[in-house]
């Protein structure tokens, strides 16, 4: 007899995990302009064209790779996926720090995105093996260890970058990688694939007979959460360039800072957003966090002082704290528990397309406009993420 799963625990241990991930993450890549940089990009539009490609190759190779990842993970368990998606991360990351030059960079960019996302496989395993109720608030606690291991990620890597160079956090960051399986091999467990249900048929079929709009509604919100990943991964690269417009030195240190405050703001929006879905609705919370989302990004574009752009900075990791897990936590609502995996590797390959296309956007636009401009279209997009949200998602039974 097959023993339950503790679904507590298996949360705690995955909190850990993700947090150990994400800060290995964070720990380099807010500092791969300045990383180009060393590796020989000195010119502003060259180095802008270079942060726009190596931030964006990544989300396009996991755009391709995250549908084929999810189908195994509803086929044989969703638990060896996270492991894979780590140590793919920790050889990729690991190897970035003995790259020559850019092009080795965006290659290892390609490959850390096509093996890596660890995301997507932790927030099938939450939603699959929580119960329905929890589901939320569950998620939303997955979501702060992200957004904490974003926090310290790039406060601690900048210092060591000081102390230690570039190259060195790279390697440290595959290290972190590595760590963060242990965890996930040791503590967690997962419903027996026979128990969840064996998918029978495609997932278009089966969200088709779970009742009418569901796959509109799951559509609905998977492309709401490439259009939010295309604002804000647009957004994170300018800022450090709007910081290179500004300081002459200390740039790494400011940076970090600048990514600490937005990630604890979203740690903190991450847990507590479920209050105010309580009181008012996923939709109605989400729509305004979209429009706060497009605010904060545009005071970054128009205000000088580095200080009011540092907290402008940290506005917009709160309301992007709010829009990640409720748009996962709906998905997960609306979506059976049988094609939860696959449904969640489809988002993962919208979240890895605005990944990939955010910087790609805005590192053109910075090269050939300028970063105001880029950040204005950034922010655009939120704009937009707000109008669908209004018009076309629904609200989940919950």
């Amino acid at each position: 007899m097959t023993p339950e799963v503790d679904w507590k625990r298996n949360l705690a241990a995955l909190w850990f995990a993700e947090l150990t991930a994400i800060f290995g993450f964070s720990f380099a890549f807010p500092f791969l302009p300045l990383f180009l940089k060393e590796l020989g990009v000195q010119q502003p539009q060259e180095l802008a064209l270079w942060t726009g490609v190596s931030g964006g190759v990544a989300g396009f190779s996991q755009a391709i790779m995250s549908p084929l990842w999810g189908v195994l993970a509803d086929r044989y368990g969703r638990r060896s996926m996270l492991a894979r998606a780590m140590i793919g991360g920790a050889l990729t990351v690991g190897l970035m720090g003995l790259a020559r030059g850019p092009v080795d960079l965006v290659i290892l960019r390609l490959l850390q995105g096509a093996t890596s996302g660890t995301v997507a496989a932790a927030t099938a395993l939450v939603a699959t093996g929580t119960p329905r109720n929890r589901v939320g608030w569950a998620l939303g606690v997955l979501s702060s260890s992200i957004a904490v291991g974003s926090a310290l990620g790039p406060l601690v890597g900048g210092l060591a970058a000081s102390v230690f160079g570039l190259r060195a956090i790279f390697v440290g960051a595959g290290v972190m990688l590595a760590i963060s399986v242990v965890p996930v091999l040791i503590v967690v467990r997962e419903t027996p694939i026979e128990k969840v249900g064996t998918p029978q048929g495609s997932a278009v079929a089966i969200l088709r007979a779970t009742g009418a709009g569901t796959l509109g509604a799951v559509a609905v919100l998977i492309v709401c959460q490439g259009l939010l990943q295309i604002s804000f991964s647009g957004f994170q690269p300018l800022l450090v360039l709007r910081l290179l417009g500004h300081l002459s030195s200390g740039v790494a240190s400011v940076t970090g800072l600048a990514f600490a405050a937005s990630g604890l703001a979203s740690a903190f929006a991450a847990v507590a957003y479920s209050a105010f879905v309580r009181r008012l609705s996923y939709v109605s919370v989400a729509v305004a966090a979209a429009v706060l989302l497009a605010l904060s990004e545009v005071a970054v574009a128009l205000v000088p002082d580095v200080g009011v752009i540092v907290l402008a900075t940290a506005a917009a990791g709160l309301f992007y704290g709010v829009l990640g897990p409720a748009l996962a936590s709906m998905i997960g609502l609306e979506a059976p528990v049988q094609v939860q995996a696959r449904v969640f590797g489809v988002s993962a390959s919208a979240i890895a397309i605005g990944f990939g296309a955010g910087p790609l956007m805005a590192g053109g636009l910075a090269a050939f406009g300028s970063v105001p401009i880029a950040l204005g279209v950034a922010a655009g997009f939120a704009v937009i993420l707000a109008a669908v949200l209004a018009l076309w998602a629904r609200e989940p039974v919950h």
